[in-house]
């Protein structure tokens, strides 16, 4: 039997330094919410892979529909030999996608390569090149999209210079005393001292910050941004690659606001984990790119795409929208109690979106002061106690919870008894 130990040691000297990890276990099997270590120790998973496993860890439905393509082919490449559930799964995504008009989609394999397709479509469509993103955002780790996300470490930190044409405006936050009146003035100030609206293609946002700290775009900005967007000719890109497919009580969580963007990214839960990512929007956007100016070899993959169809039909079938509501509800309610306790470390700012919930862990009670050293010790005893815990924010301080929208009740309670031993450092 291998130790996790031994692994580790072995990660150490066969793979880059770059890639980190969230916890010093090595998965050995998994079933829903739950996963086994190689030494056979039992975890509640909280992460989902990152926001991955809406649908858990090998889902029936979703092994089935695998197995199912596997037996036919595995790969053709899309441009070569195309296949039907590339297309089945596209009208089924432009079917329910929170766009007006008619949509289309195009499918790739990973989220950065969705935001990287999203800008390279918007400005095909526009002809212009600037893009302007918001601090806090997380977009992807390629040269265009680390550029795109607003957080240094450890997504930009020694790896250069970041692209041309990439803007920031802050993001509304209540511990950075930002109000989305704040990053609308910004906004304005931005297209006056560094570029005119005129040479901007796109705005992108995503609705519910992910690595940013899981912080919600208020209502007003969106109607913000879609109203300067419609007055500039800017294409409104929504960011959903982690608040897509169920997470935040709807499937798209654009559906939560009164506005509609013009595309939107996906990936992560999509596929149920297996890879696929892609990009849904307005038909006229999406065809600006000529033929050959979008795809990818492993793009759209089949494999992955009838998974995909499996986690839209389980996402329907096991009513996982409303799944998603209830343990969101949960989680806010206990998170509020938790959070006027004096046997726990302090922790403010209980937030969320259907079932995507977080808090911050700060030096002291009534203060919005991050505390990175604690929320660390919080997540490495979570661990030992047998839960999968993931922080985030850009001050590291933020305590996210991403658990299976088919998670047992009862799995949810112990995991959440767990967590709040934790916060008994």
């Amino acid at each position: 039997m291998p130790f996790n130990a031994d692994l580790m040691a072995r990660r150490h000297s066969a793979v880059a330094r770059g890639i980190g990890h969230a916890t010093s276990i090595f998965a050995a099997r998994a079933e829903n919410a739950e996963l086994w270590d190689v030494e056979g120790r039992r975890y509640i998973d909280f992460a989902g892979g990152i926001a991955v496993l809406n649908t858990g860890h090998r889902h029936p439905k979703v092994q089935a529909a695998v197995l199912r393509q596997l037996d036919a082919y595995t790969h053709t490449a899309f441009q070569v030999a195309p296949y039907e559930p590339y297309i089945a799964l596209a009208e089924k995504i432009n079917a329910l996608a929170p766009i007006d008009g008619p949509a289309k989609s195009a499918f790739l394999t990973t989220g950065a390569e969705a935001v990287e397709n999203a800008i390279k479509i918007a400005r095909a469509y526009t002809g212009r090149d600037g893009v302007i993103a918001f601090s806090g955002g997380f977009h992807g780790r390629t040269a265009l999209t680390s550029a795109l996300t607003g957080k240094v470490v450890p997504y930009k930190k020694g790896l250069g210079s970041s692209q041309a044409g990439v803007y920031h405006v802050p993001f509304p936050s209540e511990a950075s005393g930002v109000t989305a009146c704040d990053s609308l003035k910004m906004l304005s100030y931005l297209f006056k001292a560094d570029i005119d609206p005129s040479a901007v293609s796109a705005i992108i946002i995503e609705p519910v910050q992910g690595e940013g700290g899981f912080l919600i775009t208020p209502p007003e900005l969106m109607r913000a941004l879609r109203q300067l967007c419609d007055d500039h000719g800017i294409v409104l890109i929504a960011d959903e690659v982690q608040t897509g497919f169920g997470r935040t009580g709807k499937m798209f969580a654009m559906e939560n606001y009164d506005v509609k963007p013009d595309l939107i990214t996906m990936a992560k839960s999509l596929a149920g984990g297996y890879p696929l990512s892609g990009v849904v929007g307005k038909a006229d956007i999406m065809d600006a790119p000529e033929l050959g100016g979008l795809g990818g070899t492993y793009g759209g993959n089949p494999v992955a795409c009838a998974a995909a169809l499996a986690v839209l039909e389980v996402i329907e079938t096991e009513h996982l929208l409303e799944a998603a509501n209830r343990q969101g509800a949960f989680f806010i309610s206990r998170l509020t109690e938790l959070s006027q306790r004096n046997d726990i470390v302090p922790i403010s700012s209980v937030r969320g979106l259907g079932a995507m919930i977080a808090f911050d862990i700060v030096s002291e009670r009534g203060s919005h002061t991050p505390d990175a050293t604690t929320t660390k010790a919080v997540t490495t005893k979570a661990q030992a106690l047998g839960l999968i815990l993931l922080s985030c924010g850009v001050y590291g301080n933020t305590i996210r919870l991403l658990a299976p929208l088919t998670a047992p009740d009862s799995v949810i309670e112990e995991g959440f008894n767990l967590m709040t031993e934790a916060l008994k450092l």
